[in-house]
């Protein structure tokens, strides 16, 4: 008589797995862990199945998974912002000045797209501008852009 695991079997063995990927946080065993308690529900339904079968719809389950996540998913979950990098994001963007510097105010530039979430920044700038010159980003200064004229 050879080895015949219950549904129960496969459902304690995938949550097993699925709470492993808390010590180890790769995301690759979570996906066996599910294909454990696919098994576990297949059995529930087939409860005929042979371990040979098990193991195979085991095996293909997770290699399904665990490919359609880094292929499919995980591709679409990429973070494309550019938080946390502004100073490289937003040096060498040119923008319209849309209100000039003066003695006791800082400039307002207007992007064409926005640049971090925002289409207007205040800036300060060396040279002299008016209303309408475009300039160019050469640095940051907390929320205030440094700018020269193109």
């Amino acid at each position: 008589m050879g080895l015949q695991p219950e549904y129960w079997h496969w459902i304690v063995f995938g949550m097993i797995l699925i709470l492993t990927e808390l010590l180890v946080p790769s995301f690759t065993i979570f996906w066996f862990g599910l294909a454990g308690l696919i098994v576990g529900g297949v059995l529930l339904v087939a409860p005929a199945t042979t371990f040979t079968w098990q193991l195979f719809l085991w095996a293909l389950g997770a290699c399904l998974m665990t490919f359609l996540w880094f292929k499919l998913f995980k591709p679409l979950m990429a973070d494309r912002t550019k938080a946390g990098i502004s100073r490289e994001a937003i040096v060498g963007e040119a923008g319209q000045v849309i209100k000039a510097p003066s003695q006791d105010q800082r400039g307002l530039l207007r992007f064409t797209t926005p640049v971090l979430g925002s289409e207007e920044w205040p800036f300060i700038c060396e040279q002299p501008v008016a209303v309408g010159d475009r300039v160019v980003v050469t640095d940051i200064s907390g929320n205030t852009l440094i700018v020269a004229k193109r």
